[in-house]
């Protein structure tokens, strides 16, 4: 289930959400050798990447993905690699590894073929132990799109693989994404939102399970410890 915690700013949740992600990466760091943290991307994380970029962690032994990106070269500027390269991947996270969804060689003719940069994603695929997702305003989280043909297999319990292309019919660009059944496997699930028109959309999601509404799978999940960070 979940847990709402509300902030005046956006910067006050942004630094709230690093103490939080840090503690919980330290936790897990004490229980096994290596922790895996993924990511969303986005304009709205940039803050909390700088925030969190400066903790005091064993960084070396942090592995760094995302819960989904656009099938884009690195170089493109809707690229959430690139993202997370300039604004989290600095100061004492930059001694995280990285595991990349997509391959920094590719080029957009390459990632026309899903199959192929699907697999390339799951070559590096590690479960995450913690998962920071944000939420659009139509309801998606992580790529699991309203509308989207693939969403089905998307929220599956039993779909086979931890990752799956997305065709998005609210935005552009096809995506690779993590499946719920694969966010329901981390420790920790952090969702951070900000604005009254996303708060508006929480509340509908909060009501119960909806297929209008993915980020509510995550929201109502028996299995996922789910910690929402509102500003």
């Amino acid at each position: 289930m979940f847990h709402f915690h509300s902030f005046p700013n956006a910067q006050a949740a942004a630094c709230a959400l690093a103490q939080a992600v840090s503690g919980s990466l330290r936790d897990i760091l004490h229980k096994q050798e290596r922790a895996t943290l993924a990511v969303s991307g986005g304009k709205s994380p940039i803050a909390f990447f700088q925030a969190l970029s400066v903790q005091d962690l064993d960084w070396p032994r942090v592995n760094i993905t995302l819960a989904d990106e656009r099938m884009v070269p690195v170089s493109h500027p809707d690229s959430n690699t690139a993202l997370v390269r300039q604004y989290l991947l600095q100061n004492r996270a930059a001694a995280a590894r990285w595991l990349p969804l997509v391959d920094d060689a590719a080029d957009e003719g390459c990632l026309k073929d899903s199959a192929a940069a699907v697999s390339f994603a799951l070559q590096h695929y590690v479960q995450p132990d913690i998962v920071v997702l944000g939420m659009g305003a139509d309801g998606h989280t992580a790529s699991l799109f309203p509308q989207a043909p693939q969403l089905g297999k998307g929220l599956r319990a039993d779909y086979p693989q931890p990752l799956l292309h997305v065709s998005p019919v609210t935005a552009p660009h096809e995506r690779i994404s993590m499946t719920l059944a694969a966010i329901e496997r981390s420790t920790r699930v952090y969702l951070s939102i900000a604005g009254e028109d996303k708060l508006a959309v929480y509340h509908r999601a909060a009501e119960g399970i909806s297929p209008l509404y993915p980020v509510s799978s995550v929201l109502h999940s028996e299995k996922a410890d789910c910690h929402v960070f509102y500003s």
